[in-house]
């Protein structure tokens, strides 16, 4: 237990770091706005998201950034419960930790959080995110599918 305990934080600060360092990048190199195509359907577009997931919630990063102190909070106590005894969901912790981490840094440290992975077919936009939004979508794609599983064996 130990051992996946381990694995977890470490994939969790993995993914954060990864997290932080292209976000930095992204405001180094790039003008607010500014887009650098890198496929047909995906470019590098530096976007300041002041809300939640798809531009929700504008301007209510205080709120926000309370939502994920409590998330994490209600994540450590409820940790089995959530997670189960299922070994193979404490590495997907991390991602979910480290997902929510990742943002909230971004929402103390900068009153927003820096988004810059744009998929677009056409004008059609998905709105931009980050690495930290990718770690919770998989984390709780994860979550999910070894729930099913556990309840369908």
């Amino acid at each position: 237990m130990r051992k996946m305990l381990f694995l977890s934080i470490a994939i969790g600060l993995v993914v954060l770091a990864a997290d932080q360092v292209t976000k930095v990048i992204v405001e180094r190199l790039f003008y607010l706005g500014e887009s650098l195509p890198v496929w047909p359907v995906f470019s590098l577009t530096y976007v300041r998201n002041q809300g939640a997931a798809w531009g929700m919630f504008q301007g209510a990063h205080y709120v926000l950034a309370g939502f994920a102190v409590v998330a994490i909070t209600v994540c450590v106590l409820f940790w089995r419960h959530l997670f189960g005894e299922e070994r193979r969901a404490i590495p997907v912790g991390g991602l979910l930790f480290a997902g929510i981490i990742g943002n909230l840094i971004d929402r103390v440290r900068l009153g927003y959080v820096v988004d810059f992975l744009d998929f677009h077919w056409g004008v059609h936009h998905f709105p931009c995110f980050n690495i930290a939004d990718c770690a919770i979508c998989i984390s709780v794609f994860l979550l999910i599918l070894l729930q099913w599983r556990t309840k369908n064996a």
